[in-house]
């Protein structure tokens, strides 16, 4: 193994997970990380472009619910925009119930059923289930004053987060806070009477970026990515420092890449985001040119210290699927894995590009219940970063087997 890209290694995480604090699409971390992965590539002689998204930065403030003189702390959730409102209690379990209540103008209180898993942005193309848009239609038909959600833990949509905000959408405009399941069994006993919700939340028009790198020596082109955001409060080693870090090595390994095979390498923004902004600019900028793209390869969530490297594959098949069966039947470290649909690289399936998933098995087979992405248990201490050198090693190989 290089000692000098190990090094490199530890230093590009160490800077994207603790030097900047926060990458949180829109803030200024966010846009200190865009500009610290354009610097790094920069002496490796790729094209580098940058495409401003607009987005919206968020201060979560202060919540609290108060009920005569006791008051409880609570969380704004994500984009939500604050209040103070001063309303009957109503307590909503299901959605028949939200839709035959009268919750105009009341603070409602959403638990059980209705709450089991996060909602989807009411414009989140790419996956938004019928009953989602139900209850996000009743809602904004409805009118309550403020909605208060008591959730417990939703792994596979919402990380590892508990408890997790059912609503996490800057398009939605009704008041919203949330805190645990347990909490919303005790705010139960004052349905009927009056309570206080207060949200010192603000929405913040803001910036961010893509950063694209590019060497060109072809018409096709294998695009990989890694989503250079993380949620708000985390540092976002495995998600997704660690992809990050993968393009960056990627970027000095294949520095003499003449291959036939465009690449690109695409540090998107917007994975963790309610609007996928990155993600949607890429779509836009990429229209009619799918067919260009030979192979996606998504970097998320690798790196994690416990078990092998995961590759998983949708549509690959051919010579790609040969070289990559051959070099992962020979590693110690990666392993085909199975296919999962939560990441940047299902753009890119939906698109009839096939693609590679690159992850952690450990993760694969935890999805449903970890409790460490979204929360500030995702940090350089579950990181081995000897796997993420390798799997950049493992790629760089790849690559250059599939374009000679």
């Amino acid at each position: 193994m290089n000692n000098l890209l190990l090094q490199k290694t530890e230093q590009y995480l160490h800077t994207l997970c603790n030097k900047i604090p926060n990458r949180a699409v829109g803030s200024p971390g966010n846009i200190a990380a865009t500009d610290y992965f354009r610097e790094s590539i920069s002496p490796f002689g790729w094209d580098i472009t940058s495409d401003p998204l607009e987005v919206m930065d968020w201060n979560p403030g202060i919540a609290t619910i108060s009920i005569g003189s006791e008051t409880l702390q609570v969380k704004a959730s994500p984009y939500a925009s604050g209040c103070e409102s001063v309303a009957e209690l109503i307590c909503v379990s299901t959605i028949q119930d939200l839709e035959n209540s009268d919750v105009n103008g009341k603070n409602l209180l959403l638990f059980g059923d209705i709450t089991i898993e996060q909602l989807m942005p009411r414009n989140f193309v790419f996956y938004n289930p019928e009953e989602h848009r139900r209850i996000i239609s009743t809602l904004e038909t409805k009118k309550p004053s403020c909605i208060i959600c008591a959730t417990g833990r939703n792994s596979s949509l919402a990380g590892g987060a508990y408890p997790f905000p059912l609503i996490e959408d800057g398009d939605f405009n009704i008041p919203s806070v949330y805190f645990t399941d347990v909490e919303g069994e005790y705010l139960r006993k004052f349905s009927g009477e009056i309570v206080k919700v207060k949200s010192s939340a603000a929405r913040i028009s803001s910036r961010a970026y893509n950063i694209t790198a590019l060497k060109k020596s072809g018409k096709k082109r294998i695009v990989i990515t890694a989503h250079i955001d993380a949620k708000k409060g985390t540092p976002g080693a495995i998600d997704n420092g660690t992809g990050v870090t993968v393009l960056l090595l990627l970027a000095e390994l294949l520095s003499d890449y003449t291959g036939k095979y465009s690449l690109e390498l695409v540090a998107l923004n917007g994975e963790d985001y309610y609007a996928v902004p990155g993600q949607m600019d890429f779509i836009r900028k990429n229209d009619g040119q799918f067919g260009d793209i030979a192979l996606n390869i998504n970097i998320d969530g690798q790196g994690y210290f416990n078990g092998k490297t995961a590759f998983s594959f949708n549509g690959l098949s051919g010579d790609f699927k040969t070289v990559f069966d051959e070099i992962l039947e020979s590693s110690e470290d990666a392993e085909s894995g199975p296919w999962w649909p939560q990441g940047d690289h299902s753009i890119f399936v939906q698109y009839g590009v096939p693609a590679v998933a690159v992850s952690s098995s450990w993760f694969l087979s935890n999805m449903e219940n970890q409790t460490i992405t979204h929360t500030e248990a995702d940090n350089l201490s579950i990181v081995d970063f000897r796997k993420v050198l390798k799997t950049a090693e493992l790629l760089s190989l790849i690559i250059r087997k599939m374009t000679l």
